[in-house]
This record gives structure tokens, C-alpha cells and sequence, in this order.
């Protein structure tokens, strides 16, 4: 079936599981764009006090493992804030749909009304909601909320952890495979390139403009490996390193 024959553009967004889809590819997103500045900065911060390939091997692990567990942790507690309450907000409406119906009904009623439908018709839209699935016609109009849109704190926690990790590996491989004249030069090209490439896609799926969402991560990217690398070398200087 076509777009024209069911109504969408093919260029909006309509399909079922919407927000779980766009919330997978936050954490995503921001995953991979986390592991890439963190490890980063962590390894041209300790490459940057002259140290040797051992110190940069073993800060770049303890920032690879400890960035994942860390991003796994806050999204995790972060999804299980949102599906604690949204399932609260379910179980209340499910108890008021079993002892008020009535009630419900002319509350869904209003509800359509108040978006400038006439009363015989919102009556007769929320009975017939009402009779094919009175709960989710309740969610979606009083509380915005799609049962098929409810995220799993563990894929949320297990998405933003393989995120941190792959983004990650990049500078943390560049790093360490490039000798050491190059090193640093090479990993802030390296770095970049992959922001770059991370903020376009972004951009591009969340509708937005590649340009800005680019030029963002990019810049913040930037900086966040000027300001370590500067701290790493005037510690190395000094000799506090």
C-alpha cells in the first residue's frame, strides 16, 4: 500500500513505536557520542604528560569500562523513572475504567469536544474506542501515553552501554595503533570525523539541521580535547604526572 493511499507523507514520521524508537536512538546517539569525547579526552589528557603506551592502555580500558558502566547506570535509572510512573498512571486508569465506567466515558467525551468535535460525534468516537480497547484510547487522550511506546530500562541501559563502547574503541584503537609524532594530531582528526559523522545522522533522522547538529558536536568535541590535552601537558611539564 502506498503513502497516498494511506494518507502519510512519506517524509512524517507515523508508524507504531515512535517514541521507543526515537528513544533507542538517543541513548544511542548520545552513547556513542559520549564514548568518543570521554575515551578521547582520557587518552590525549594522559598522551599529552608524555607518558608511555602502558599509562595510555590502562587509562583508555578504565575510561571505556567505567564510561559504559556509568552511561548503563544513569540510563537505567533515568528509563525506570519514566516506566515507574507511566505504569502508575496506567494501573490508576485501569482501576477507574473497571469502577467508573461511566464516568470514563463522558471524561473521553469531553476530551474529544475540547479538540473542537461536536458532542454526537465525540460521544459516538469514544463509545466505539471505548468498545475496541477502552484503555488505550484512554491513555492516548488523557495521559499521551502509547502501550506500545513503553521503554525497557534494560534495553535502554544495555543500548547506551554498546553505544559508549563502540564510539569508544575509535579513539581508543587510533591511539594506540598511531606512533607517537603522530598521535595526538591523528586522534583529534579521528575524533572529529566520527562526531561529525555521528552528528549528521542524528540530524538527519530527528528531522533537524545537519549543518547546526553537526557543527555542536563537533565543536564541543573540539574543545573538551583541547582543554585535556592542555591540562595533560602543563601536568607534564610541571612533573606532577
Amino acid at each position: 500500500m502506498s503513502d497516498k493511499d494511506t494518507g502519510q507523507h512519506p517524509d512524517e514520521p507515523h508508524q507504531s513505536g515512535l517514541a521507543r524508537r526515537l528513544n533507542w536512538l538517543r541513548a544511542g546517539v548520545l552513547g556513542a557520542n559520549d564514548g568518543i569525547i570521554s575515551v578521547a579526552a582520557v587518552l590525549v589528557g594522559v598522551a599529552g604528560t608524555g607518558t608511555g603506551t602502558a599509562s595510555i592502555l590502562a587509562s583508555g580500558i578504565a575510561a571505556l569500562v567505567g564510561g559504559a558502566l556509568s552511561m548503563a547506570v544513569g540510563e537505567y535509572v533515568s528509563v525506570s523513572s519514566q516506566s515507574d510512573s507511566e505504569k502508575a498512571l496506567i494501573a490508576k486508569e485501569r482501576q477507574e475504567l473497571a469502577t467508573l465506567p461511566s464516568e470514563e466515558l463522558d471524561e473521553l467525551t469531553a476530551l474529544y469536544e475540547a479538540q473542537g468535535i461536536s458532542h454526537a460525534t465525540a460521544r459516538q468516537v469514544a463509545v466505539e474506542l471505548t468498545a475496541k480497547d477502552a484503555l488505550r484510547a484512554h491513555l492516548s487522550a488523557e495521559l499521551g501515553i502509547d502501550l506500545d511506546d513503553i521503554v525497557s530500562p534494560w534495553h535502554a541501559a544495555g543500548a547506551s552501554a554498546l553505544a559508549f563502547l563502540i564510539g569508544g574503541l575509535l579513539p581508543f584503537i587510533v591511539t594506540l595503533a598511531v606512533p607517537a609524532p603522530w598521535k595526538i594530531p591523528v586522534t583529534f582528526a579521528a575524533v572529529l570525523a566520527a562526531l561529525a559523522l555521528t552528528g549528521t545522522i542524528s540530524a538527519r533522522v530527528g528531522g533537524s539541521s545537519k549543518r547546526l547538529g553537526t557543527l555542536r558536536v563537533v565543536l564541543g568535541g573540539a574543545i573538551a580535547l583541547a582543554a585535556t590535552f592542555a591540562i595533560g601537558a602543563l601536568l607534564g611539564t610541571t612533573g606532577v604526572a
